[in-house]
């Protein structure tokens, strides 16, 4: 059995290398009022409760109603 030579992980960087285009980042900024800071951090926790709370207001009209029905 003869010995596997051992692949290369190194990047060759000699004359006949291809050239590497630079990585251009682009970034804007936008200018926002104190309620879009909070729901752009919380949204990710904001969003489910608030489904979560309409959901709930609308069981207990429809329960109000109910009653009142049968009242």
């Amino acid at each position: 059995m003869t010995k596997q030579k051992k692949k290369r992980n190194k990047q060759y960087k000699g004359s006949g290398a291809a050239q590497t285009q630079p990585i251009v980042t682009h970034v804007s900024a936008v200018k926002r009022n104190k309620l879009q800071l909070w729901w752009g951090e919380k949204k990710r926790i904001a969003k489910p409760v608030a489904i979560a709370v309409g959901i709930a207001f609308v069981v207990v009209i429809l329960l109000i109603e109910l009653v009142k029905l049968f009242v």
